[in-house]
């Protein structure tokens, strides 16, 4: 695994206890987006670096650049259907540019004003946007918020075929993982290595919610 990892505790101490951050694994050209899927899709995805196969363009397809959020929502890779866990490394430019489509699946009355507004601008964009409770290794609910982004229509496309940088299967580091929090509790665990991504513009940041630190 490529993917640099750092002790869960360590990194506990420099994240925001509160509010709604991006947590991401990136550098200057690259972000690090995760997905879990049934073995024919992510096998796939590992050998063709680009999605495909059973894989389906129809549907929205949900990326979650935090890796715990990423394991609440699989069980650590344990649920049936997301078995293999995908470390998705996108270009950065891709994941600003998803971020700028961005539109709540919830009407918020600060950004759209009215429903009528939001309802136009959810038709009109391929991309969906939830802040979610972040959790703990152990599925417990934090009150600091972590993002996922629904894709769909060209945008999916794009990301499937186009984005990707690397594929990898990181299931063997989640099981290893989710061994080491049932054998030894936080003090053993290893995650990737998670800072607060900064969104460039602004007006972003302001339109999505994101607080700053």
């Amino acid at each position: 695994m490529t993917i640099v990892t750092e002790p869960y505790a360590d990194q506990l101490k420099r994240w925001p206890a509160t509010g709604r951050h991006i947590l991401a694994h990136f550098d200057e050209k690259s972000v690090v987006a995760y997905q879990a899927y049934r073995p024919a899709i992510g096998r796939f995805a590992v050998e063709h670096q680009q999605f495909g196969g059973e894989f389906s363009l129809s549907r929205m397809s949900w990326i979650k650049p935090n890796f715990l959020w990423m394991m609440y929502r699989s069980g650590w890779g344990a649920k049936l259907g997301q078995e293999v866990t995908l470390a998705v490394r996108i270009q950065r430019e891709a994941f600003e540019e998803i971020l700028k489509l961005a539109v709540h699946s919830t009407f918020v009355p600060e950004v759209y004003g009215t429903e009528a507004g939001w309802n136009a601008r959810l038709a009109g964009s391929p991309v969906r946007l939830q802040w979610d409770p972040d959790h703990d290794p152990n599925g417990a609910k934090q009150e600091r918020r972590a993002i996922q982004l629904g894709l769909a229509g060209e945008v999916l496309r794009r990301y499937a075929r186009e984005w990707i940088l690397k594929i990898e299967d990181i299931s063997d580091f989640v099981s290893q993982q989710r061994s080491n929090v049932q054998a030894h509790g936080f003090s053993g665990l290893a995650t990737p290595r998670e800072y607060v991504y900064p969104i460039k513009d602004p007006e972003v940041a302001s339109r999505l919610g994101a607080d700053r630190l």
